[in-house]
């Protein structure tokens, strides 16, 4: 796999352009995309990755963290986000920018990172593989100091798009709706662990018009999917159900608030008449506020795992219900949900206080 290192993080306004104005001619090719043999054989590595202490502050403000100590789990996702998204919007990616949904993530924190420390970042795409709405595809960053790895997230993203009527899905593809604790048989080039993770159910593509049950959970310069949750010590026990924790008021502004914090102004998330352009009702918190927002609730210096499923958006300003339990075996779960009287669930998680064998 060729590595290519830019000398400074990719702006994301220009990247997004490029992916916008490629998106057509993805788009044409997508019903016949042929999997595993067409992602960019790119790594994109970004050294010694700056914190800025202000833009830090904000995120740990806007997400519920503490402002001391070492970095938020989900932090690291910030910092290689541009790097994803130029790796999204370059020539060689074959899904079209506009209407990708990010379906789940995965992280793994392996030790702590310090505001101080300068990470190496590095961003690559495998498991491109048909799903029974579209394509799949996942995005995997890595965070290394002096070359050890420190951390570690996949990212599962969604094309939606007519199937080429002889493409089969991986079995049981998008049709489970909770965090898998399964390690996956897939691997990419380098022999690592990929989970062919399902996608949610509901909502189309961002840029086309909702149906009458309301657009996807999130879309393209955004949030975040991944590899699963791992039990390394036997199946997994049963789950009590999540019990409602808290609930919490979401301003019209949150989007706004959390993009200027973490970088990603998607115009979903701004305001509700940029959001009506791409057939949202009014604007979406980011799916990965609503992630770290709940992983703040959960002794987030002790997680060395966590898992998210995004499976609703939600509009703002609005109410959610943040519901969590634990299991016998001290894996937390988690989600947010409506808090009206459908309850409709928005995110499920899984969280451990236990990296596991890497």
């Amino acid at each position: 796999m060729e590595t290519r290192t830019p000398s400074a993080p990719p702006a994301l306004w220009p990247a997004l352009l490029r992916g916008v104005l490629a998106s057509p001619f993805r788009r044409r090719a997508l019903p016949g995309a042929v999997v595993g043999d067409r992602l960019p054989q790119t790594r994109l590595v970004l050294p010694g990755a700056a914190v800025e202490p202000s833009r830090l502050a904000a995120y740990a403000r806007v997400c519920g963290f503490e402002a001391a100590g070492p970095l938020p789990i989900t932090y690291p996702h910030v910092l290689g986000f541009p790097l994803a998204m130029r790796l999204m919007a370059g020539r060689g990616f074959p899904l079209p920018l506009p209407g990708l949904v990010h379906t789940r993530i995965a992280i793994t924190r392996h030790r702590d990172i310090g505001p101080d420390d300068r990470p190496e970042i590095s961003v690559h795409a495998t498991g491109l593989r048909p799903h029974r709405r579209g394509t799949e595809v996942t995005l995997v960053t890595e965070a290394r100091l002096d070359g050890e790895l420190v951390w570690e997230s996949d990212s599962t993203y969604l094309s939606r798009h007519a199937r080429h009527p002889g493409a089969a899905g991986p079995p049981g593809a998008g049709t489970a709706d909770t965090p898998s604790c399964e390690p996956s048989a897939e691997r990419d080039a380098g022999g690592r662990g990929v989970t062919a993770a399902p996608a949610p159910d509901d909502g189309p593509a961002a840029g086309t018009p909702p149906p009458d049950d309301g657009p996807p959970a999130d879309s393209p310069a955004g949030d975040g999917p991944p590899r699963a949750v791992r039990e390394h010590d036997g199946p997994a026990e049963p789950t009590p159900a999540p019990e409602e924790r808290a609930r919490w008021r979401l301003d019209a502004d949150l989007g706004r608030r959390y993009g200027a914090a973490s970088g990603d102004r998607n115009p979903i998330h701004l305001y509700a008449a940029t959001a009506r352009a791409f057939g949202f009702p009014r604007a979406i918190a980011h799916g990965m506020w609503t992630f770290a927002r709940c992983l703040a609730e959960r002794d987030p210096r002790e997680l060395r795992r966590a898992e998210g499923v995004f499976k609703a958006p939600v509009l703002l300003p609005g109410t959610v219900v943040h519901a969590g339990g634990r299991t016998d075996r001290a894996d937390g779960v988690f989600e947010l949900r409506g808090a009206d009287g459908e309850g409709r669930v928005h995110l499920t998680g899984r969280t451990a206080t236990s990296a596991g064998p890497s």
